[in-house]
Order: structure tokens, then C-alpha cells, then sequence
């Protein structure tokens, strides 16, 4: 028998990703959030409510807690266009040093793949780990824009990096 959500390839729960990626971009990036516990409180709630992707400048549809099955609309709004991400939540965790989750992408998304973000905790450092896989979507359209499209990539993933990290408090 098998699942209705399929198995997570960016493996949000486990500390080293060693899927190698065939057939995909494989990325994966790690930036410090923090290192006190009001650090670890706020990342790990936005990261389970889509912060990392509304603080980046997209729309989730809902904007509900993540849980796994979920196939909410994410949409990107490059140059006053809406551009629809369908996706599924394919995996969710939650542990006293681990939180975070991954989707997979859904036909008619602009590319096809993978992506976790994970909040954790090393030595009382506060992490986002993003992992990605990434290639072209099946659709036509989409796949001569594959170029533009992983330039558009790079610059999400740089807001990504930037979206949960912690103001020092003055």
C-alpha cells in the first residue's frame, strides 16, 4: 500500500542531506537567525506559517499552519504579474531542536521539484537550512523560460536568507 503524500527527497528532519539530487538542481544554504531563545520562538512560527515565503514577497493561499498534505497556492508577483505556484506540503517536523517542512511542486508551477525549510539549533545558534531541487516543468511555456526562471530563483532564495533573521534588540 502506498501513501497519498509522497516521500520527501530534501528530508527536513534529518540534520545531513545526503540525496544526491539526479535529474535536479540540487542547493542547499544554511544563514544564522540568532542565538537566544526569543530567536528560536519567533523562527520557528513563522517557518510553520509560511513566514519564510511571505516575508520574501509571495502570497500563500491559505496562509494557515503547514501540515502535511496541504496544497496551498503560493503566488510570486515579478513585475505587477501573478504567477501561481501550486504545491503539496510533503512533510512537516516538529522536535525541540528541529521545525520546519517541505513541499513539493504541482503541475502548472513555473518549475519542478522540492523545497524545505528548516529552523534548528546548533550549540544555541539559531539556523534556517533551505533545501531545494529543482528542473524544468513539464509545461511547454515554462520549460523555454527555465533560464529566466532560475534567475528569479536565486533572487527568492537570497530574500529566503534574509526573511526570518532576528533584528538585534537596542
Amino acid at each position: 500500500m502506498t501513501s497519498a503524500v509522497p516521500m520527501t527527497r530534501t528530508r527536513p528532519a534529518e540534520e545531513v542531506w545526503t540525496d544526491p539530487g539526479r535529474g535536479f538542481r540540487r542547493w542547499e544554504t544554511s544563514v544564522v537567525l540568532g542565538t537566544r531563545a526569543e530567536a528560536w520562538e519567533w523562527a520557528t512560527t513563522q517557518v510553520l506559517r509560511w513566514g519564510v515565503k511571505t516575508r520574501s514577497g509571495f502570497s500563500v493561499e491559505p496562509a494557515a499552519k503547514v501540515a502535511r498534505g496541504d496544497r496551498p497556492v503560493i503566488t510570486a508577483r515579478p513585475f505587477g504579474l501573478a504567477i501561481r505556484e501550486p504545491v503539496e506540503v510533503v512533510d512537516v517536523v516538529e522536535t525541540s531542536t528541529r521545525v520546519g517542512f517541505a513541499y513539493r511542486t504541482l503541475p502548472g508551477h513555473p518549475v519542478s521539484g522540492e523545497e524545505a525549510f528548516i529552523v534548528h539549533q546548533e550549540g544555541g545558534v539559531v539556523l534556517l537550512t533551505i533545501r531545494s531541487l529543482t528542473r524544468p516543468a513539464e509545461r511547454a511555456g515554462w520549460r523555454l523560460l527555465y533560464p529566466v526562471l532560475l534567475v528569479a530563483q536565486r533572487i527568492a532564495r537570497r530574500r529566503y536568507r534574509r526573511a526570518l533573521r532576528v533584528r538585534p534588540v537596542r
